[in-house]
């Protein structure tokens, strides 16, 4: 009898050779009698029946199948084994014998089958969710289950986590046997913290420092500065790119013999961090020797291309110039219709006099012609909306800028992924070639909603709907409100870019926009203005970079005061008119009803590679405005505008932005609604007409000994009233700083800013001081011009009991009846902030791509400013795009 577990049988295997068949009788009559041999005993005995015990959910001929021995055989160790083993292989079977009866012949074989899986439970997993591991490993529900299977599953676990840097992860299989042969399967994790790169050592270098090195590679070390990165946690890959980032700064050095000699990555005991030490060879530093172009295209001259590069004889190698000029000559060659011009480096290396000679040969290529323009990918964009960007059509000589051009337009209309470039691949024959706009569209729409809060303003909230891609058509409409203490206002847009596919645009606006300064109480507002208008707009491109926008813009303006605030009848004629006294002399002559009617011309010149997010290029314009064709007022009104982006290198891109404008009265002055204003939306940390020439009126109170003194400036019972300026300037620059991948992923872009302005230019108002102690009283007159007042009528007890107002000064039983009216306290007024002199704020902001939305925040701190500016530190928005 034979019995035991796998590993026992295997002990066993090839105890015994196989008997042998005797002969045939053909075979004993063909062949001569053998030589008698040794006679050998045989060995096992004949199985006559093969029984499986302790089976449940498999049928024993299915059992019986797995193995070889069948009845008739002859049992051997050797068979026993070799059925054990295939039992093994099956993994079905948590435990398994195979015993055999030598006086029956019987083999049984008794099975414990393993149990069949009923779940599969993932506990203490926090960065990696149930989804993204679930579908990595092997086990699921209704499998059988098996702990080579298991092992095999915490592995890939692990693995995950390694992937996140997280190499302290561990993963305790945990099985809870059921009834009925079934087991849950618990994989209890162990998360641990995100391995970290501790340290970056670097050994052999002489010529640079540890920190110059280190700042090249993209792996950071740990550290409070380096919050923000995601490149601070280990990765294998990540280790390899930096040996390469680290060879290319040598060689753009001339340290053409530069090699990593090994870089090693040793896990901390603690398995929490990372130490990464690099051996590295420096070699000796080479420069250029002869360098010069051959050229085999017909249409170029090798002594003019040679002529025009930028290294020469004597300069420190640097092999990023030598691929930043096989790139030169390449887009030179394709802008002049040669798309696959090769050029071939051929470098020389003179180790005796440390020069290297290089050699740019561009290869004979046949000029390229456009065979065809695709559009794929947009399933609302209209093919023709991407057609008309391209500067370039079917059966054009090829050109590089021209498709350049074609790719930096399709990037400014907003409806595609950011950075798309038209891809450029083979056509039908050698001298064809297809361009391909592969696009991925993005929202069009964009619900915005933005709000503010300053001292002065407290919230301020704007919102707007607007589709930039209407049907498909690139057509823009859109419809917008705003709210604040200073002003509310509504306006519907409408622009067609392509009228009848031609180079001509045309839009037009409506819009109402009420102003006042009352802060939400209307009846203190010191004036209120209603402008309700339309604006056509039309537009032509004069070149490719430049265009001409024409306008007409038909406006009426409603300016008020509330009249028993700031009329009044001092001369008794009976006529209430604005006193300058009350709401001073600008507002006074301000008031009315009027119609203006105002052309516009604006010259724009743009060579932004986008109109969303520029990084580079230039944009320049010029808008000038005449009213007087017609309507109430006469001006001209000129503005500039002109910014600049550019990439400063390593992911920063730096801009400058200016900004002025200037109005001349024509005959009159200009009127205090169509002066220049500046504050919140044009230079951060000033609020809402936070700049500029006012007119400030404080208020006396009393302080605890009964004397009067002025309230404090900036206190919000004073009257500050901004009269704007006939003339302004605005300069801002500022600088987008890089993040991390893991901060880009997220859509953080900070950005430190200085915002420098002035408006200014108005003539010195007539102000104002009422006397003291009591401060001025109005009076209050009728219809006819008479001055009312307060008649009491008193009863027995001296009590009023009746009050009425008459126009007699005397009552009839003599006593004198109060005067109606009401009292201005004193106050003083001063003239503030009409000056040239520059306002300085200087700040940080951060644009983030939220999953709610765009969102913006800026906090800026005024460097200089004057007295009476009204300033404001905080301010964000946030929106969304559908």
């Amino acid at each position: 009898m034979l019995a035991g577990m796998p590993a026992q049988a295997l002990a066993q295997d090839g105890d015994a050779p196989e008997a042998q068949e005797p002969a045939t009788a053909q075979e004993e009559q063909a062949t001569p009698a053998p030589t008698p041999a040794p006679v050998q005993q045989e060995q096992g005995e004949i199985i006559r029946s093969i029984a499986v015990a302790g089976a449940q959910r498999l049928e024993p001929e299915t059992i019986v199948s797995y193995i070889q021995l069948r009845p008739g055989d002859r049992y051997t160790p050797a068979a026993a084994d070799e059925a054990l083993l295939s039992l093994s292989r099956t993994e079905l079977f948590s435990d398994f014998q195979i015993a055999f009866n030598e006086d029956t012949g019987a083999v049984v074989i008794t099975v414990e089958e393993n149990p069949i899986i009923n779940r599969i439970i993932l506990e203490g997993n926090r960065r990696i969710d149930n989804d993204e591991i679930l579908p990595e490993i092997n086990l699921s529900p209704r499998q059988i289950f098996t702990r080579s299977r298991v092992r095999a599953d915490v592995a890939r676990i692990i693995e995950l986590y390694k992937r996140q840097g997280r190499f302290a992860a561990t993963v305790e299989p945990q099985m809870v046997m059921l009834d009925q042969n079934r087991v849950d399967v618990i994989f209890e994790i162990s998360e641990g913290p995100k391995s970290k790169v501790r340290q970056i050592n670097i050994i052999g270098n002489e010529v640079f420092s540890d920190g110059d090195l280190r700042d090249e590679m993209v792996t950071r070390e740990d550290s409070l500065f380096a919050i923000f990165s995601s490149n601070t946690s280990y990765d294998p890959d990540r280790l390899a790119f930096d040996q390469q980032k680290l060879r290319q700064f040598y060689l753009t050095e001339g340290y053409a013999d530069f090699r990593v000699v090994s870089a090693v990555a040793e896990l901390t005991p603690d398995k929490r961090d990372f130490i990464i030490t690099y051996v590295v060879e420096e070699g000796e530093r080479y420069k250029f020797g002869d360098v010069e172009v051959v050229s085999q295209l017909r249409d170029f001259s090798s002594e003019r291309l040679s002529s025009g590069l930028s290294m020469e004889a004597g300069d420190w190698y640097n092999a990023e110039l030598v691929d930043n000029t096989i790139e030169g000559l390449q887009e030179t060659a394709g802008a002049f219709g040669y798309a696959f011009a090769d050029v071939r480096p051929r470098i020389t290396r003179n180790p005796e006099d440390r020069t290297m000679d290089v050699t740019f040969t561009v290869a004979d290529a046949p000029r390229v012609y456009v065979e065809a323009i695709e559009i794929n990918g947009n399933t609302l964009t209209q093919d023709k909306v991407i057609r008309r960007e391209f500067r370039i059509a079917e059966g054009d000589a090829f050109s590089s800028l021209q498709v350049a051009r074609s790719s930096a337009r399709i990037n400014s209309l907003g409806y595609f992924q950011e950075n798309f470039e038209v891809e450029q691949v083979e056509g039908s024959s050698p001298d064809r070639i297809i361009l391909q706009a592969n696009v991925q569209e993005e929202p069009t729409g964009e619900l915005s909603l933005s709000a503010g809060f300053s001292s002065l303003e407290s919230f301020i909230f704007n919102g707007s709907i607007r589709q930039n891609n209407f049907r498909g058509r690139g057509q823009t409409i859109g419809l917008g409100i705003n709210y604040s203490r200073y002003s509310r206002s509504a306006n519907i847009s409408f622009t067609e870019p392509k009228v009848f596919d031609r180079d001509i645009a045309l839009g037009f606006d409506i819009y109402r926009q009420d102003y006042n300064n009352g802060y939400f109480d209307r009846d203190n507002a010191t004036y209120e203005q209603a402008t309700t208008g339309i604006s056509l707009r039309m537009g032509v491109p004069l070149t490719e970079y430049m265009s001409l926008l024409g306008s007409y813009t038909l406006n009426y303006q409603e300016v008020t005061v509330a009249e028993q605030q700031f009329f009044a009848d001092f001369d008794g004629d009976g006529v209430a008119q604005c006193e300058p006294l009350l709401a001073g002399r600008y507002l006074c002559d301000a008031l009315g009803d009027r119609l203006q009617s105002i052309l516009g011309l604006t010259l724009n010149y743009s060579t932004l590679d986008s109109r969303i997010r520029p990084t580079r290029g230039e944009n320049v314009q010029l808008q000038f405005q005449f009213a007087g064709l017609g309507g109430d007022t006469r001006y001209f009104r000129t503005r500039v505008n002109a910014s600049k982006f550019w990439p400063l290198g390593a992911g920063f891109i730096g801009s400058l932005r200016l900004e002025g404008g200037y109005i001349n009265g024509l005959g009159d002055d200009v009127l205090l609604t169509d002066r220049f204003f500046l504050g919140e939306g044009q230079i951060r940390g000033f609020d809402i007409r936070g700049v500029g020439p006012r007119v400030v009126r404080q208020f006396y109170e009393r302080d605890e000994d009964g004397n009067q003194v002025l309230i404090p400036l900036d206190d919000r019972r004073n009257q500050d009233d901004a009269l704007g300026g006939e003339a302004y300037y605005l300069a801002r620059a500022e600088i987008e700083i890089p993040l991390g991948s893991g901060a880009r992923e997220l859509g953080l872009r900070p950005s430190i800013f200085l915002d420098v302005g002035s408006v200014f230019g108005v003539d010195t108002p007539q102000l104002t001081q009422s006397p003291l102690p009591d401060g001025l009283f109005i009076p209050q007159r009728d219809g006819d011009g008479n001055l009312l007042y307060s008649q009491a009528t008193l009863g027995d007890n001296g009590q009023v009991i009746a009050q009425e107002i008459v126009t007699n000064p005397v009552a009839p039983d003599g006593r004198l009846n109060e005067p109606i009216g009401r009292q201005l306290p004193p106050f003083f007024e001063e003239f503030l902030g009409d000056t040239p002199s520059p306002r300085v704020t200087a700040g940080i902001g951060v644009n983030w791509n939220s999953p709610f939305g765009p969102f913006r925040i800026d906090v800026a701190y005024d460097v200089l400013s004057e007295r009476g500016d009204e300033t404001k530190t905080f301010s964000f928005n946030v929106g969304t795009q559908f």
